[in-house]
Parts: structure tokens; C-alpha cells; sequence
């Protein structure tokens, strides 16, 4: 199975990570996260095979996140509707976002992904 690759194409670190698993030779299926939103359901199946705090997946830079002020908001929200709220925009979900059969990593770092990609 292809490593699943999320990404938006504006965004300069899924450009890196696009082309470090180009020059690595990597098969990959390519999605753009913001018009091919990850569901509500994806993403609790990605969390909890990632290990990671849900918060770990919310692109704390983006516009979005400072419009809907979730900084002060998260952390009294429960599971079920952060995962509803990042249902519903690509733009609120840190990319890139890599899936393979072992793993999920939010966010570019080649040292992890390398890891990941050779199991």
C-alpha cells in the first residue's frame, strides 16, 4: 500500500516534504487537504494510530485556527467535537500529514518520516 500524503499546495513545508519523497523515490497517493477534507472518522482512526494528543493535529498557525480563537478554546473541548470542527476545514489540519500502515505524522520532520516509510 502507497504512503497516503496530505497536503496543500501553497503551503512551503508540504513543497519540501513533496519534494523529499520525490527525490527518495517514494510511491505515494497524493491529496489536497483543503478540497479532500479528512472525515471526522479519518481522523479519530489517524489519531489513535499516531499515539498523538488530538491538539497535535490542528495547524495551530493557520489563519483559521486565531479566527476561531482555538488557542483559549481547546482545551475545554472534548474529543468528539474537535474532531467534528477539524471535519470541517483542510485549513484547520496540520500538513503535511503522512499515513502509512504503522504510522501517522502531522507535520514535516524527515527523521520520523524516514522511520515511518521503512517499516
Amino acid at each position: 500500500m502507497k504512503p497516503l500524503f496530505l497536503c496543500y499546495d501553497r503551503c512551503s513545508t508540504c513543497q519540501k516534504a513533496q519534494k523529499w519523497l520525490d527525490e527518495q523515490q517514494i510511491a505515494y497517493e497524493k491529496r489536497p487537504i483543503k478540497e479532500q477534507n479528512p472525515t471526522a472518522e479519518e481522523l479519530a482512526a489517524w489519531q489513535k494510530k499516531s499515539g498523538l494528543p488530538l491538539r497535535k493535529f490542528f495547524n495551530t498557525s493557520g489563519m483559521k485556527y486565531r479566527e476561531l480563537n482555538l488557542k483559549d478554546r481547546l482545551p475545554q473541548m472534548e474529543e468528539e467535537e474537535m474532531l467534528s470542527l477539524l471535519a470541517t476545514d483542510g485549513m484547520l489540519v496540520k500538513r503535511p500529514l503522512l499515513i502509512t500502515p504503522d504510522a501517522v505524522i502531522p507535520g514535516f520532520r524527515e527523521e520520523q518520516w524516514k522511520d515511518a516509510l521503512r517499516r
